[in-house]
């Protein structure tokens, strides 16, 4: 799988483009600034897209839906925890969805903490997670803001990131990504929530 990362905004926020090969189909995962580089790439390469897969609600991984789903004509979809938050058209996700990209396929993890519907793209193909606001390289995202968790972060670190093998590379929404043997061995709040 290919992956086209754009970096915008004054977060810095990370969105992505995926996809197999030039003129094939693709899904742009949390555009949050700049739409049009979103656009130039996607027609550049001569992609269909698929749809918009959103890692949880916030303006700064959103910000872009409206103007790439005009251009494309293309389905938003979000987990159902945070489709009141988002207040915009989406079709609902659900833990455990598949989302098929040719012979590649990702699956919805959701963990909660960041937001209440937060979630993760996990391919065990391809070795990789998106992980949005739930784990950096370095640190984890805020739970103090307005549906965030402690708690439920807690719960999404050991009983669901941390089943995942050191191989696993995660994308993360802000930041660089890095491998889950680098996590284990940077990441102080992800070592401190899991007890090493």
């Amino acid at each position: 799988m290919k992956i086209k990362r754009f970096i915008g905004g004054i977060l810095e926020s990370n969105g992505y483009v995926i996809y197999q090969e030039d003129q094939g189909c693709c899904y742009v995962i949390d555009p949050g600034y700049n739409p049009n580089v979103f656009v130039d790439f996607i027609e550049k390469k001569g992609l269909k897209v698929q749809g918009i897969l959103l890692t949880h609600h916030h303006h700064d991984h959103t910000g872009a839906v409206k103007k790439l789903r005009s251009v494309f004509s293309c389905p938003v979809f979000i987990h159902r925890e945070d489709l009141d938050m988002y207040r915009e058209e989406a079709k609902p996700l659900e833990d455990g969805d598949r989302i098929e990209l040719e012979e590649e396929t990702l699956i919805v993890v959701h963990t909660p903490g960041h937001t209440a519907g937060s979630v993760c793209f996990y391919s065990e193909k391809s070795k990789l997670a998106f992980t949005g606001d739930t784990i950096f390289n370095v640190d984890l995202g805020r739970t103090d803001l307005e549906d965030g968790s402690e708690a439920e972060m807690i719960h999404s670190c050991r009983d669901i990131i941390d089943k995942w093998s050191n191989e696993i590379f995660i994308y993360p929404g802000h930041g660089d990504g890095c491998n889950m043997k680098t996590v284990r061995s940077i990441n102080h709040e992800f070592l401190s929530i899991i007890g090493e």
